[in-house]
């Protein structure tokens, strides 16, 4: 299998796991728009990605779930997910928000981390921060900010975990600490090797969580979060949708079955469009 991936530390790190998986692959490294410091396009770190998948450059796309928007191009879909990382954020520079003096900087690129450290702490000065792991790791080192937030996931597969501590209080994108795999519809050969190496449980929280975010209609600039956890069947959903100033948001969790992922996905969505959500993010979007 060719394995087409960004060319990030993160992204070469998940490439990698997942050809050992495969037991072999060739990594194939495709610069994105999203490299080339483009914004604003959800789609901006897998769509020349995509271009490779469908022009036949590589078999498998690896991706952060996190990245794939929730409507896919015709020819495409998503074969796999691995066992999933830790989906949490982390707080780096600080044991937790509680500890940060009032005013203190924080640097994110995500809207969704904004709105919801904002919502718990609306006197900190949550700052624009860009650029791969290291470089905002380098950042926070040389004092720019008080503190920063990553995903665990990253810091984890960077071998750097013990640099940031989870946030409980944060619900993660949908998604995060997920890795995706995509191929060509009609490639069965693709298809066979995303699903061997899926775990089960990963790919069914992976499910209602894009089923919240497609129900939503969500982009990169609608203040989301989503996160399914599993027990036996029974499978959880927590999501949070707000504004990116914190100042008005909604939170909701409901329970249904781990059969039907999708559906809980949908049902959440409603509740939380029932309790103002939509509004909420028509704000949030013509705010962007």
């Amino acid at each position: 299998m060719r394995l087409g991936t960004r060319g990030s530390a993160l992204a070469l790190a998940q490439a990698r796991l997942v050809a050992d998986l495969l037991g072999g692959g060739e990594i194939v490294e495709v610069e994105t728009s999203g490299d080339r410091g483009a914004t604003g396009d959800k789609a901006r770190f897998v769509k020349e990605l995509e271009e490779a998948l469908l022009t036949g450059e590589v078999d498998l796309a690896v991706h952060s779930a996190k990245d794939v928007p929730a409507a896919l191009p015709a020819g495409l879909a998503l074969v796999g997910a691995p066992d999933r990382a830790d989906a949490r954020d982390a707080l780096c520079g600080a044991a937790s928000l509680t500890d940060l003096p009032e005013g203190a900087s924080v640097g994110t690129a995500s809207v969704r981390r904004r709105s919801q450290l904002l919502a718990l702490r609306p006197d900190l000065e949550v700052a624009e921060l860009r650029g791969n792991v290291d470089t905002r790791l380098r950042k926070l080192a040389e004092g720019e900010h008080a503190a920063i937030v990553l995903a665990c996931a990253g810091l984890d597969r960077l071998g750097r975990r013990d640099e940031g501590n989870p946030m409980t209080e944060l619900v993660p994108a949908a998604g995060q600490g997920c890795i995706a795999l995509e191929a060509r519809a009609d490639d069965s050969a693709a298809a066979e090797a995303g699903a061997s190496v899926t775990d089960p449980d990963s790919l069914v929280r992976l499910t209602a969580e894009r089923a919240l975010v497609t129900a939503l209609d969500a982009t990169c600039d609608t203040p989301v979060g989503a996160l399914a956890r599993l027990d036996g069947q029974a499978l959880r959903l927590t999501a949070y949708a707000g504004l990116p100033d914190g100042s008005v948001w909604v939170r909701d969790e409901h329970e249904g079955s781990a059969a039907e992922p999708s559906a809980l996905g949908g049902q959440v969505a409603e509740r939380l469009v029932a309790a103002g959500a939509g509004e909420i993010l028509d704000e949030a979007e013509g705010a962007a």
